[in-house]
């Protein structure tokens, strides 16, 4: 089942024990990833919509920009396994970019992770 058909329909049961699962990670989000949410909501990064704790297939990303194919992955000590580099595999394969950025870079350069999404967004096409 490709992407759009799983998020327009699909198997409802998956989607709903998805969606309850982004539900939680939204309200339980790290200081990391509230920060840079609060450069990315209501088109404040080149008037682009982004989603935050989106469910995509089996998965669920830590933001997503639909229109640019851009998945963006906030990652604490968790991260940098063999099933990351599995997601970021079934991402490319869906035409999804994976950016990743650990905690502290987000909080100690927000404005130079900003500067990254924003560059990666103009290099690609809508």
């Amino acid at each position: 089942m490709g992407v759009i058909s799983w998020l327009k329909g699909g198997d409802r049961g998956m989607r709903t024990k998805f969606t309850n699962i982004a539900r939680n990670l939204r309200k339980n989000s790290t200081d990391a990833e509230n920060l840079l949410w609060r450069h990315l909501r209501a088109g404040r990064l080149e008037g682009l919509k982004f989603r935050r704790q989106q469910p995509i297939g089996n998965h669920i990303v830590d933001f997503v920009c639909f229109e640019k194919r851009l998945v963006i992955e906030v990652d604490g000590g968790q991260h940098g396994t063999e099933k990351d580099s599995k997601r970021d595999k079934w991402f490319a394969e869906q035409d999804f970019r994976v950016l990743r950025f650990w905690n502290n870079e987000v909080l100690g350069n927000i404005s130079g992770v900003l500067e990254v999404i924003g560059l990666s967004c103009s290099n690609r096409s809508s």
